[in-house]
């Protein structure tokens, strides 16, 4: 007898996890697919890791209104599921009469959405960050930004829906829907590559590919999802030490080249905005680099390529839906709807940026939608917002690091030197809620392979752990999944 959900979501980005979590709460069947062999591997997976204050979205559309409401929701969610956030504020450095302007404008955005912002004194802006262009004339302060780790979010928030009965099916990719034969336009279900799932709703949060979804529906035919992509230098924390976050004016299509401190101390230049006709193409361009590390040096002139340890691309899923709003004309704004022409269909779409920081309240928004849509949501009694954290080794005092290794001798043993990652931790990550079964899974867990060496040093012992706790063959063990294996053959059996 086939199973029936409640809820059927598409997708494993930060919306969909927020998504699932918030629905996670109420006494609901829910089934969650993602394509990949992992969750956090699309447009989450590779950004600026920004929580956005909202000065900057324009006014009376959905992305200003939803962004404000995301951020103010960031310190519950992080203190609840224990993942680092911080309210760093940001930054946007202005040189020149021309630009100052610009920042006024900005300013008057930020007043009309309820952002509380303020322009400081280029000599204010230096004494804050010493690295900065000395011509920098002037800058706009807005002290609710803040900065987040991405992977760990998206992770936690992930498993606190699967340790709240969530079922995640990885591996899984939507290809259709199953339709009422009696409702022609009723949703009853979906197709994918793993075989049929019926469900009462679906919602669509497939990121990139959110469109392609909606079109299997008949929906919005005019609207399509441009893979936007971002390219980025990482920095050597032991050479840059950048304290905030810097961005420069922004342009129409984009927020522009920043320099950017991480919570895990490295700095980040990028990205560039590149407009690519392939969702999938995530490679880094001479061009591409070159344009960025030329806009970095606008902000912080000092910065040496000597000391960039990695580069990167991400792509960001642009739509072309207009702004709702009567007089706002607008036409990049995020689709959050129950669409009247089909039944059973929840759509999310155009979850470009600021949609990191607007994840917590697109979550709720759609459990608005659902309730006013007549849906029982009734609250589990059993439904634990918490997500206890794992220990992280080099956070731990010494005196902690010693208990911890008493306790269990794995924790002794540090596998990634740059960033002193021990076995104790790459094991408790295979077995956690959603374990993590390829190299890139347990890096987006335990930044294993994101120091200087590049993984370098750990890989082979990381294969070989994941080999043994997952009682599979070293030849089977992936980077990211079925096609990645790090393995052809055993060397005593070359001919």
């Amino acid at each position: 007898m086939k199973k029936h959900y409640e809820v059927i979501i598409i997708g494993a980005g930060i919306v969909g996890a927020t998504t699932a979590r918030a629905l996670s709460r109420y006494a609901l069947d829910i089934l969650w697919i993602e394509k990949e062999a992992d969750i956090c591997t699309g447009a989450t997976a590779a950004n600026s890791a920004i929580v956005h204050g909202g000065y900057d979205a324009v006014p009376g559309s959905l992305k200003a209104a939803m962004n404000v409401q995301g951020n103010a929701l960031w310190d519950q969610l992080a203190a609840e599921l224990h993942f680092a956030f911080a309210r760093s504020g940001t930054y946007v450095a202005a040189i020149g009469a021309d630009e100052a302007c610009a920042l006024e404008d900005l300013k008057a955005r930020g007043d009309l959405n309820g952002v509380p912002t303020e322009i400081i004194s280029g000599a204010e802006m230096r004494r804050r960050e010493p690295q900065i262009n000395p011509a920098v004339s002037t800058a706009l302060y807005c002290p609710s930004g803040g900065l987040c780790d991405p992977w760990g979010a998206t992770i936690a928030a992930a498993e606190n829906a699967v340790m709240n009965g969530v079922e995640l099916r990885l591996n899984t990719a939507f290809e259709d829907f199953l339709w009422d034969p009696d409702a022609p336009r009723r949703i009853v279900g979906i197709h994918t590559n793993q075989g049929d799932f019926y469900g009462r709703w679906v919602v669509n949060a497939a990121g990139l590919y959110a469109d392609a979804v909606m079109h299997q529906a008949g929906l919005r035919p005019e609207f399509t999802i441009t893979a936007r992509r971002g390219e980025y230098y990482v920095m050597d924390r032991a050479k840059v030490q950048i304290g905030t976050v810097l961005f420069p004016v922004p342009s129409k299509i984009s927020k522009g080249i920043l320099v950017t401190t991480t919570l895990h101390g490295n700095t980040l230049v990028g990205p560039n905005a590149e407009e690519i006709a392939n969702k999938e193409d995530v490679d880094v361009t001479a061009k591409g680099m070159r344009e960025i590390w030329d806009g970095a040096q606008k902000l912080v002139p000092g910065l040496n390529r000597r000391d960039v340890i990695a580069v990167f691309a991400g792509l960001r899923p642009a739509g072309n839906a207009p702004c709702l709003t009567p007089g706002v004309d607008y036409h990049k704004d995020f689709i959050i709807e129950i669409p009247e022409s089909v039944q059973g269909l929840v759509n999310l779409g155009g979850m470009e940026s600021p949609a990191l920081s607007a994840a917590p309240a697109i979550a709720q928004r759609v459990v608005e939608l659902l309730a006013d849509a007549g849906m029982t949501l009734q609250e589990k009694p059993t439904w634990n917002p918490l997500r206890p954290a794992r220990p992280v080794f080099r956070h731990l005092t010494h005196e902690q690091q010693a208990a911890l290794v008493a306790q269990d001798p794995r924790y002794g043993r540090v596998i990634c030197r740059c960033e002193s990652v021990t076995e104790g931790e790459i094991v408790a990550e295979i077995h956690a809620p959603i374990p993590a079964t390829t190299y890139d899974a347990l890096k987006r867990r335990t930044w294993l392979g994101t120091g200087r060496c590049m993984g370098g040093f750990d890989m082979p012992r990381v294969v070989d752990i994941l080999a043994r706790e997952l009682g599979v063959a070293p030849l089977t063990i992936s980077k990211k999944g079925r096609g990645s294996e790090f393995l052809f053959r055993r060397t005593k059996e070359a001919s």
